[in-house]
């Protein structure tokens, strides 16, 4: 799934190319990437007709595109979505699900939501052009200036759950995905079950660090593809995978220590961690042994 660098970056070749554009005209070629929009498709593509996209705006893995009316138009990735700017004359791609002709700064172009899986979506948010309400309970990302990193420690620290849960928690911090949350934690030498109220404020600090760093790392070099499912608006894929100290590297030996990194699974998902630097929580370690499960 595209995490925050990803959909950053997306975000700034949205703003380089189609902001200043006048939507002419809305092919929805599949209704279900527009499902959130209560109107349904042709609702959706009548809302759009004549629009002016003024913006590209982002807050933790939502896009969205301010138009000129004060609406906007809301996306989500999800598992395998695309925003490509292409020529008209490009050929279709094979999950091209929503068409958007662009006349003005953009002319002779088309903007493009491919997605092959259809777990991402586009909407018409009301009055969303500033924030749009349907993500006003979304946390502020680390990337984001106005991010208040004071009450992000505060919070982390009194919460009971394990640190890499919270990591993930949209209310608390937004645009942590895995992939960037096993990352900071390596580098942080902290195990993602360790309870955030176990950790000192140092650490806190460290971990949020790392967080921002390490994405912004991501950020600079266009993303982490291990597929050509994420790819930015000029279809072109970021190489951040090459960077990765844990993701994704289960048995590889661990570029600090040498111990082979292990996965477990986490949320339906996985982690990747070092045994060695990343030591387990001892309460982990003892249900574990009761369990039989070490």
């Amino acid at each position: 799934m595209p995490e925050l660098p990803e959909v950053e970056v997306v975000r700034a070749g949205l703003e380089r190319h189609v902001v200043g554009a006048t939507i002419a005209a809305v092919d929805v070629l599949h209704d279900r990437p527009v499902r959130r929009h209560p109107a349904g498709a042709s609702g959706f593509a009548a809302a759009l007709i004549d629009r002016r996209i003024v913006g590209a705006r982002r807050r933790g893995k939502y896009l969205w595109l301010p138009l000129d009316d004060g609406d906007a138009i809301l996306g989500h990735l999800g598992m395998s979505g695309q925003l490509l700017v292409q020529p008209t004359s490009a050929p279709a791609e094979r999950h091209l699900r929503v068409r958007f002709a662009l006349t003005g700064t953009a002319h002779g172009r088309e903007l493009r939501f491919v997605d092959q899986r259809m777990f991402g979506g586009l909407s018409v948010s009301a009055g969303g052009a500033d924030l749009p309400p349907e993500i006003a309970h979304i946390a502020r990302d680390p990337l984001d200036p106005e991010f208040d990193d004071a009450a992000f420690v505060a919070r982390l620290r009194a919460r009971t759950s394990g640190v890499k849960r919270l990591l993930l928690d949209q209310g608390l911090i937004s645009g942590v995905g895995n992939i960037y949350a096993d990352e900071a934690l390596w580098r942080a030498r902290l195990h993602g079950e360790r309870p955030g109220d176990r950790l000192t404020r140092r650490q806190a600090v460290e971990l949020l660090g790392h967080a921002r760093d390490v994405m912004n790392e991501a950020l600079a070099q266009g993303g982490t593809s291990f597929d050509a499912l994420y790819v930015n608006v000029n279809g072109e894929s970021g190489y951040f995978d090459r960077s990765l100290h844990a993701y994704g590297r289960e048995a590889e030996p661990c570029d600090r220590c040498g111990t082979p990194i292990r996965r477990v699974a986490f949320m339906n998902r996985s982690s990747y961690f070092c045994p060695r630097c990343q030591t387990v929580p001892r309460s982990v370690r003892t249900t574990a042994s009761r369990t039989g499960s070490a």
